[in-house]
């Protein structure tokens, strides 16, 4: 969850906020499916701000003499010493929910998990597969679990960030599903824990649940340089959608559709791809990467990047005042600057090379400048960012108007 994020919207329109879920206790059967002996029998969920529980149906002696009790029978009274018995739900397992995982459950042609969700606390326990009788049921189950772990977490960021800097916060952090290899059905996904803190994207195979283990993450890319992109979501039928605008829906989650996917475009035309299980989180982490990416900006202010352009080695920079700059390398002498209003159009090559086209301010004619550089994708999203930011600054409800996930949250 965001730490810094808009309040809950209290009508349809608005930014989403945390899941709306009245209550955040919950109490429930569900069928679990034991992957060990391939048995299914039913458990008890029980459901805190905190903690998961799992019982499962035993038979106690609750009143006379059990089978193994020493005291010889009363020959006077032998009904009162017969032992009664009764089934009752006893604690099984578990799971603390603080930096827990929930997701549904997908293993190709196994139906069982197919309709299941499970949930893994934060040092691997798992629940094992959790099927209920309704998808209605299912889908309500993955809100309000999701809910309390996203409290949890937002509580934890909010801790972290007292001992933190105010350039070094955690705007958000959350588990997400990467997606391995090209698209089909043979498509896999593994778990990555992702954070937005100060002007960095961190990518972890666990949480980092101390100071030090914000150096051990997997993957780390300045978020100047990175693009975020909403996929098409990827639904079972085009039909639910416009259904759910023109009911006036407000978060097409309680149909139980998924996965969300979006996309993080790193240099040399890298990619990651991951899906979140609610339509909520999906818009979360659109607003949060826009508003780390701004945040990101008006802290770099610059970035200068060496670049070659006919012949020569030259150094490009664009500034969040200035626009852009390109200067000899060795003189450091200007050779021409544009505001970010004059960039009228680019185009490249996809590998190295790049032609901006730019306005000028006294003729109005264009003026085409040809550039290549070593790691050209981070450049191109270095200026996108920048430009964002730039009309951010200038009118704030911009980063409303670029929503795309946050579309399918609230009809208008």
């Amino acid at each position: 969850m965001s730490a810094e994020g808009p309040p809950p919207p209290a009508a349809r329109r608005g930014r989403p906020g945390r899941l709306q879920v009245s209550a955040r206790t919950k109490t429930g059967i569900a069928l679990l499916h034991d992957e060990v002996s391939g048995h299914a029998y039913d458990v008890r969920l029980k459901l805190t701000k905190e903690v998961l529980t799992i019982q499962k149906q035993d038979v106690i002696c609750v009143s006379g003499s059990g089978p193994s009790a020493n005291a010889p029978s009363s020959p006077s009274s032998p009904v009162a010493n017969k032992p009664k018995y009764e089934k009752r739900w006893l604690d099984a397992l578990s799971l603390p929910l603080s930096m827990a995982r929930v997701s549904r459950c997908r293993a190709g042609a196994d139906t069982f998990r197919s309709s299941a969700i499970q949930v893994q606390a934060l040092h691997g326990v798992s629940s094992g597969p959790l099927q209920f009788h309704t998808a209605q049921e299912r889908a309500d189950w993955l809100r309000m679990v999701s809910a309390n772990i996203s409290d949890l977490m937002l509580r934890n960021m909010k801790m972290a960030n007292k001992c933190c800097s105010p350039c070094d916060q955690v705007i958000h952090m959350g588990w997400v599903s990467e997606r391995l290899g090209g698209a089909g059905s043979s498509q896999t996904f593994r778990p990555r824990f992702l954070a937005l803190r100060g002007s960095s994207l961190y990518v972890f195979i666990s949480p980092p649940v101390s100071t030090l283990d914000w150096v051990r993450a997997e993957k780390t890319y300045h978020l100047c340089e990175v693009l975020f992109k909403v996929h098409k979501l990827w639904l079972p039928d085009d039909c639910w959608a416009q259904a759910s605008l023109s009911l006036g829906l407000q978060d097409p989650d309680g149909g139980d559709h998924g996965p969300f996917c979006f996309s993080v475009l790193v240099g040399h035309s890298g990619s990651h791809v991951f899906s979140v299980e609610l339509g909520s989180e999906l818009a979360a982490w659109e607003l949060s990467f826009q508003r780390a990416t701004f945040r990101a900006v008006q802290r770099t202010r610059s970035k200068t990047y060496i670049c070659s352009g006919q012949g020569d080695t030259l150094c490009f920079t664009v500034d969040f005042a200035l626009g852009f700059t390109c200067f000899d390398s060795k003189t450091k002498s200007v050779l021409w600057r544009f505001k970010f209003s004059q960039l009228k159009g680019s185009s490249d090559d996809g590998k190295a090379r790049v032609k901006l086209l730019f306005q000028s301010l006294d003729t109005k004619q264009i003026e085409m400048k040809e550039l290549e550089f070593q790691d050209l994708t981070a450049v191109l999203h270095c200026i996108h960012s920048f430009m964002a930011a730039r009309v951010a600054s200038l009118d704030p409800a911009f980063m409303d108007t670029q929503s795309i996930a946050r579309r399918y949250m609230y009809s208008s």
